[in-house]
């Protein structure tokens, strides 16, 4: 009989190992608990190639950078605040706002500073320009005594009352303001306090406007005119005319005129006397009686 070799004890190869070689280089056989790492990173690298990338907890965004604070969104994208300069309108950068024009002068006042001016100053033996007198201002009153009679203390409410507010505004071309007693009076049935009328009081432009109508259009339309008194003058250089009717003035439609209602108009003058003052309305045009 032969010789038989003895046979090497060759160590047995662990269970659930694969030869090299095999599959184990790629992380080894799938559901072995030992390569439980190894397949992680392999799906961690699959989703990295997908762009599934899992993005640390505080930590900024790549290529995103902090927006300063007050930094929002506006209309049409525009951060807060970041719209066109003040004052720049719909024209462009070069439009610049309306420039307001002034007012033009009253026709009166012009012939009146050009015309009136040197002929009162030589009429009146005035070197001084500045001496000659003028006007000051016109105060127009409305009393309001049937008013009174219908609403007592209550009687600005009345239609008559109100009527008269409106018409006061029309013919001056501002509100008036409301009188109001100063004492009681037991025979007019009148406290003090109540309301008795309206009056307004016009200076400047206003007051040459309010003038020029008068002489013009109101006046002429006076029934059976004869003239003005030319006695109307208190001795301070003033003058004191009335209305009858509030018609005559043409801001004022008659036919919407509920109660006839007269108002009183006076001229306030700087003249010295009544002379100058005279003189100075005669050249403006009131009409006086011969």
């Amino acid at each position: 009989m032969g010789t038989t070799e003895p046979m090497e004890n060759t160590p047995a190869e662990p269970r659930g190992e694969a030869p090299a070689g095999g599959p184990g280089e790629l992380g080894g056989a799938p559901g072995a608990p030992g390569d439980a790492t190894a397949s992680a990173d392999a799906r961690g690298g699959a989703g990295e190639e997908v762009g599934q990338k899992v993005q640390p907890k505080g930590e900024a965004l790549p290529g995103a950078e902090d927006k300063p604070k007050g930094q929002g969104k506006g209309k049409g994208g525009k951060a807060k605040g970041e719209g066109k300069p003040k004052g720049e309108g719909k024209g462009g950068e070069d439009a610049k706002p309306k420039e307001r024009k002034p007012a033009p002068k009253p026709r009166l006042m012009i012939r009146f500073q050009q015309e009136i001016v040197p002929a009162l100053a030589e009429a009146l033996g005035k070197k001084n320009r500045m001496a000659v007198p003028r006007l000051s201002k016109i105060v127009l009153s409305m009393g309001l005594g049937k008013a009174v009679q219908e609403g007592g203390a209550k009687s600005v409410e009345t239609k008559r009352f109100q009527d008269a507010i409106n018409h006061m505004t029309a013919v001056a071309g501002q509100k008036p303001v409301v009188t109001r007693a100063r004492k009681s009076v037991s025979q007019f049935k009148v406290r003090s306090g109540w309301p008795v009328g309206v009056k307004v009081t016009l200076r400047g432009a206003r007051m040459w406007e309010f003038l020029d109508r008068l002489i013009n259009l109101a006046i002429p339309r006076i029934r059976d005119f004869r003239g003005l008194d030319p006695k109307g003058f208190d001795g301070g250089g003033n003058y004191n005319m009335g209305i009858t009717e509030q018609s005559v003035f043409p801001e004022i439609d008659a036919s919407q005129i509920t109660y006839q209602q007269g108002m009183n108009v006076t001229i306030c003058t700087t003249g010295k006397n009544d002379t100058e003052a005279f003189e100075l309305l005669r050249r403006l045009g009131m009409p006086f009686r011969a």
